[in-house]
């Protein structure tokens, strides 16, 4: 099973979240049969999802991260809630390049350049949107680079997925740490020796290491504590008929009307899981009624 988890240094210099979040990305995979690379960009864009969701707070708050480039993936996406429940898509599933070097999947360059968004909806008068430009494509770099312009707040992230050569999703996971008000230069400097000693977080987790294990891990040396309350983050797609319908009805009158005469009926796609909602030419009918302000 998946898990995530959380802790501080004793002293609260230092926050770190770490996550195996392998069966989390194999069912992406699964779900929207995508390339290699397109399995490792968009798991990895969802472990860092399941990673910033596990701070909100209310029940009903949630985290969406956008990715706009203009390489052969196009756009992004991964939504979650505070329950580590995660949904995502990649705009294109099939585009695929050759690996960089054996082994190493060329993310940055099939994600190219464009800018990532990050927008927080904790149900107040409008969510937080921040946008930062990408700065190579990798994610993990990325997501470091919004979160000190754009938080201002010091923070390393590394995100791995290890897709097998059926295209499953053998490894994948996370950790991101970030630097309190109360670290002093010292231990930026320690942590920032350490990071770079460091093996890739797909070694870490294709060893059988657990979520707490590479939390201990990745901050080795430091006096630290984490949770007990362990996250397990998984796929899930919020789709409905009812959504759907509330879809169609929020096209208008005159547009539902058109789509009756010239078509007969309705398919509706969700992005997020791939399910296809068909509307007959009589559910539209009712749609229509509603869309005009019948009963």
């Amino acid at each position: 099973m998946d898990e995530l988890v959380r802790g501080n240094s004793v002293d609260g210099s230092i926050r770190v979240f770490a996550a195996v979040t392998t069966e989390l990305a194999d069912e992406a995979q699964r779900m929207h049969s995508t390339s290699a690379t397109a399995s490792a960009a968009l798991g990895r864009l969802l472990t860092a999802a399941a990673i910033m969701g596990v701070q909100l707070k209310g029940e009903d708050d949630s985290v969406t991260l956008q990715i706009n480039g203009d390489g052969p993936l196009g756009m992004l996406v991964a939504v979650t809630d505070s329950n580590g429940h995660v949904r995502g898509y990649v705009e294109n599933p099939n585009a695929d390049l050759p690996p960089k070097t054996p082994g190493k999947l060329d993310v940055g360059r099939a994600v190219g350049s464009g800018y990532l968004s990050v927008i927080r909806d904790l149900h107040l008068k409008e969510p937080y949107i921040g946008r930062t430009p990408l700065v190579s494509g990798e994610i993990a770099e990325d997501l470091t680079y919004y979160f000190a312009k754009s938080e201002q707040i010091p923070t390393a992230i590394a995100l791995g997925v290890l897709v097998d050569t059926d295209l499953s999703v053998k490894a994948a996971g996370g950790y991101m740490i970030q630097l309190m008000p109360e670290a002093t230069d010292e231990t930026a400097d320690r942590l920032t020796e350490l990071i770079g000693t460091l093996p890739p977080v797909t070694d870490m987790v294709n060893e059988g290491m657990t979520a707490e294990d590479i939390a201990f891990t990745v901050t080795q040396g430091f006096d630290m504590l984490i949770e007990n309350k362990h996250a397990h983050p998984m796929y899930e797609c919020k789709c409905s008929r009812d959504r759907m319908e509330r879809a169609l009805i929020s096209l208008g009158k005159d547009e539902l009307r058109a789509i009756i005469e010239e078509q007969g009926e309705a398919e509706m796609g969700c992005r997020f899981c791939d399910k296809k909602y068909v509307f007959s030419r009589d559910e539209l009918e009712e749609l229509y009624e509603k869309a005009r302000g019948g009963k």
